[in-house]
C-alpha cells in the first residue's frame, strides 16, 4: 500500500480513535463522567464518517477493513474493562470477559477463514451487537454524569431501568452474534475442506 493510499481521511479517523480511547479510559478512571460520555460521542462520530467518507469517495481500504473494526474492539473493550470497578455501571466481570472474549474469538475466526481465501466480514447481527455496545456505554456514561444532579433526579431511575435493559441486550447480542459467527466459520471450513 503506497503512502498516498494510506493517508487518507478514513484511515486517519481510524487511527484518531486509538488516542480517543485513551482519554476515554482516564477520563473514566478520574470520574469524569460528561468528558467520558462527549469522547465517547467523538470517537464514535469519527467511526460513522470514516465509513461513510471511504464509501462515499472510494476511498475503501485494506486496512481500513481490518483495522476499523479492530480499533472499535479497543474502544469499547477498553471503557468496559475500566467501568468494572463502577458499581453504579452495572457491568460485572463476567459480561465483560464475555464481550472481550467473543471479540478476540471472532477476530481469530476471521483471520483464518480469510487466509484460505473466504471473505468473512460483519454481518447484520455483528453489527446490531455493535450498536448495542454503543447504546449500552452512552447510557452507563449517561446515567453517570447525571448521579448527583439535583435538577435530573427524576431522570435517574428511569434511565437506570433502561441502562440495565440495554446491558443485558448488549450482552445477549454479543453472545448470539458470536454463536453466529462460530456456525457460519464451520460451514466455510467444511466447503473448504469437501473441495
Amino acid at each position: 500500500m503506497n503512502s498516498e493510499r494510506f493517508w487518507t481521511v478514513p484511515n486517519l479517523l481510524t487511527l484518531s480513535r486509538i488516542p480517543l480511547t485513551a482519554i476515554l479510559c482516564v477520563c473514566i478512571s478520574q470520574a469524569w463522567w460528561f468528558a467520558a460520555l462527549v469522547t465517547f460521542g467523538i470517537a464514535s462520530l469519527t467511526d460513522w464518517i470514516d465509513g461513510w467518507w471511504a464509501r462515499r469517495f472510494h476511498q475503501l481500504s485494506t486496512f481500513g477493513r481490518v483495522f476499523d473494526p479492530l480499533v472499535d474492539k479497543i474502544l469499547i473493550g477498553g471503557a468496559f474493562v475500566y467501568l468494572i470497578p463502577v458499581p453504579e455501571a452495572g457491568l460485572l466481570p463476567w459480561m465483560v470477559t464475555v464481550v472481550i472474549g467473543r471479540e478476540l474469538l471472532v477476530t481469530g475466526i476471521r483471520g483464518y477463514i480469510e487466509a484460505l481465501g473466504k471473505k468473512f466480514g460483519a454481518d447484520w447481527f455483528g453489527k446490531l451487537k455493535m450498536i448495542l455496545q454503543c447504546v449500552a456505554l452512552i447510557v452507563i456514561l449517561a446515567v453517570l454524569s447525571l448521579r448527583g444532579q439535583e435538577w435530573a433526579r427524576t431522570w435517574i431511575e428511569p434511565l437506570a431501568i433502561l441502562q440495565t435493559i440495554v446491558v443485558y441486550a448488549m450482552v445477549a447480542a454479543t453472545i448470539g452474534s458470536g454463536l453466529q459467527y462460530c456456525v457460519k466459520a464451520t460451514k466455510l471450513v467444511r466447503v473448504e475442506s469437501a473441495v
